[in-house]
């Protein structure tokens, strides 16, 4: 396995349980703070609290909208990613309309990812768009990569961590494939060590969501 270089660098420390107080949001961030990480991913409604941690910090803020299940309306996605911009949001992470793509409605899934899209685009931010992989075939994997470089998103991302699976080297190689340079893959979900974040970073992404970010750094090879 290739060693990788500030693999911090490449890490979005998430806490996106339904019971996260503001002290242990404020204990993300400090962590975040320490090791240099990437970004702290965060429910919308710890944006701001985040966002005031963070100030004067190379962290960024990540918020995820439309979580976890991506079955709500476009519009109340779009309200959200816009809203957390406001309060301070570098990125939004989007769980896409995964029963419209089980359906083959192909049509809402891209009106879906291009909604939002041009409402984070306006705030100047980055958008990330969540498959979840883990309840798609393979053929639907790569039909939701080809709609979200159509969408012209910034990433595609594995999984929520909420559902049946996470990451899987396999799914980023095939979404690596799919996307090719057109954009970036974040792969998250079950994601405990260094040696998985290093797998799938070498099968192509380009960014690791985890909550065990500090396992992750710490288990890294000696430099």
């Amino acid at each position: 396995m290739k060693e990788i270089k500030n693999i911090n660098r490449y890490i979005d420390h998430t806490l996106l349980k339904a019971d996260a107080t503001p002290d242990d949001i404020k204990k993300l961030c400090d962590e975040a703070r320490k090791y240099n990480f990437y970004s702290v991913c965060v429910n919308s409604c710890n944006v701001e609290l985040a966002a005031t941690q963070l100030e004067n910090s190379p962290v960024k803020v990540a918020c995820v909208v439309g979580f976890p299940l991506g079955a709500v309306e476009t519009s109340a996605k779009a309200y959200e990613a816009d809203t957390a911009c406001a309060k301070g949001a570098d990125e939004i992470d989007m769980v896409m309309n995964i029963g419209a793509m089980k359906a083959g409605d192909y049509e809402a899934v891209l009106d879906d990812m291009a909604t939002v899209a041009s409402m984070v685009y306006d705030n100047d931010a980055i958008l990330k768009v969540i498959l979840e992989t883990c309840l798609l075939s393979d053929a639907e994997i790569v039909k939701a990569c080809k709609l979200a470089v159509e969408a012209q998103v910034d990433f595609v991302k594995t999984s929520t961590g909420f559902s049946t699976g996470g990451a899987t080297v396999a799914n980023v190689r095939l979404m690596r494939q799919a996307v090719g340079d057109q954009c970036k893959i974040k792969a998250s979900g079950g994601i405990h060590d260094y040696a998985t974040a290093a797998a799938l970073i070498e099968a192509g992404a380009d960014r690791i969501g985890a909550s065990a970010s500090i396992a992750i750094v710490q288990g890294a090879p000696a430099k």
